[in-house]
C-alpha cells in the first residue's frame, strides 16, 4: 500500500486531482468555491480548498485594492495537528477571504490528506502544490501565511521554491537548493511555478529540537514515542512518520536570509506557550532587515488557535499591500502589536 493510500481512507474516489504545475496564463482568477486533491511532486493526495474573496473588506488602502485587483490569493498553511475542517483555520480563512482569495489545505499526514506527516520537512511540497493550483487557477499574485509548523514551512518554502531559474538563487547547491541534502528540495526539480510573492510566519520556530518549554516537550514526546504517535493518530488525526530526519532539513533561521527580495513579515505573541522570544527575534536578524518586518503581539499566544480577528485583518492587509508589488526597502523594524 502506498504511502498516500495508508492515510486516504477511500475519501477522495471520484474527486479531481490537480497534479500540479498550471500555468497562469491569461484567464481570470476562479468565482467559484472549489474542494479539490492536489498532488504533490513526491505523489501524496492533499485535501484543498479554494474560497474566493467575499468583497466586504471596505476601507482596504489603496495599495491593498490595487494588489487584489491583480489576482491575490493567501494560501494558508496551519499548524501542526490542524487541517482545513479545523474551526481555527476556518476562522483565518473567513478573515482572509475579505481582502483576497484564500486556499486552504491540509498537510500530509493531517485530516484527509494523505501520507504521514514529517512535521515541516517534505511539508514544503504540499504548500508548493497549492501555491501552483492559485496560480493554474489564474492568479498573479500569491502570498503564503503559516502559523507555528506552517510558520516554519512558508519560511522554508519561500527559500527553497524562488521565482529565479533554479541554480540561481544565492546560496543554492548544485541541485538549485539552499543547502546540499535537504530532502524537500531534492523532489524541487528546478520548478519555479510554486514560488511565493510575500510570506507571513505566524508563531514559527527559528531552530528544529526545541525542548524549552513544557508544551514542547509535550509535542515532541507525541511525534518520538510509538505511544505519542498512537494518541496523534487517533486523538487527534495526525498520522506522523516513524523515521527520523535524514538528513536534517533547512532550517528556518537558516532559510530566512533566502528569501530576501520577498517581503517577509514575521509576527509572534509576548504569552507564546510554544516558543519564546528569542526565536522571532533570530529569525529577524538572519533575515534580510530590507525586506523583513517584525510584529510582537501584546497579549497574543500560540498561532491560529489564539490569534484575533484583528490581528489576522492585519495581517491580510499586510499581505494585500506587499503580494505583487515590486520589492522596495521598507524596514526592518520592530512593531508592538
Amino acid at each position: 500500500m502506498s504511502e498516500d493510500a495508508e492515510g486516504a481512507e477511500g475519501l477522495f474516489r471520484g474527486g479531481t486531482v490537480t497534479q500540479g504545475a498550471g500555468r497562469t496564463g491569461e484567464r481570470a482568477p476562479s468565482r467559484t468555491p472549489l474542494r479539490t486533491r492536489l498532488r504533490t511532486d513526491d505523489g501524496v493526495g492533499i485535501d484543498a480548498c479554494y474560497q474566493p474573496r467575499d468583497g466586504s473588506s471596505a476601507g482596504r488602502d489603496e495599495g491593498a485594492a490595487r494588489a487584489a485587483g491583480r489576482g491575490l490569493a493567501i494560501v494558508v498553511a496551519h499548524g501542526f495537528t490542524g487541517s482545513l475542517e479545523r474551526p481555527a483555520v476556518r476562522r483565518v480563512s473567513q478573515v482572509f477571504a475579505r481582502h483576497a482569495d484564500v486556499i486552504t489545505f491540509s498537510f500530509r499526514g493531517h485530516g484527509r490528506s494523505g501520507g504521514r506527516s514529517t512535521v515541516g520537512d517534505r511539508e514544503v511540497l504540499d504548500l508548493a502544490a497549492a501555491v501552483r493550483w492559485a496560480r493554474s487557477l489564474g492568479h498573479s499574485a500569491v502570498a503564503t501565511a503559516g502559523f507555528s509548523m506552517g510558520g516554519s514551512v512558508v519560511l522554508r518554502h519561500a527559500a527553497l521554491c524562488r521565482a529565479e531559474p533554479a541554480g540561481t538563487a544565492h546560496g543554492a547547491g548544485p541541485d538549485g537548493g539552499a543547502g546540499p541534502g535537504d530532502s524537500a528540495h531534492r523532489m524541487r526539480r528546478g520548478r519555479t511555478d510554486a514560488h511565493t510573492d510575500a510570506v507571513v510566519a505566524v508563531s514559527a520556530p527559528a531552530r528544529w529540537y526545541y525542548r524549552g518549554t513544557p508544551a514542547m516537550r509535550r509535542v515532541h514526546w507525541a511525534i518520538q514515542h510509538p505511544a505519542g504517535r498512537l494518541v496523534s493518530r487517533y486523538g487527534l488525526r495526525t498520522r506522523i512518520h516513524h523515521r527520523d530526519w535524514d538528513p536534517v532539513p533547512l532550517s528556518p533561521v537558516e532559510a530566512a536570509p533566502l528569501i530576501a527580495p520577498t517581503p517577509l513579515l514575521v509576527v509572534h505573541g509576548d504569552r507564546d506557550a510554544y516558543f519564546p522570544l528569542d526565536h522571532p527575534y533570530s529569525l529577524l536578524d538572519a533575515a534580510d532587515p530590507a525586506y523583513t518586518e517584525l510584529w510582537i503581539e501584546r497579549g497574543f499566544g500560540h498561532a491560529e488557535n489564539a490569534a484575533p480577528p484583528e490581528l489576522l485583518e492585519r495581517i491580510a492587509s499586510w499581505a494585500t499591500a506587499r503580494a505583487g508589488r515590486a520589492p522596495r526597502h521598507h524596514g526592518g523594524g520592530t512593531t508592538d502589536g
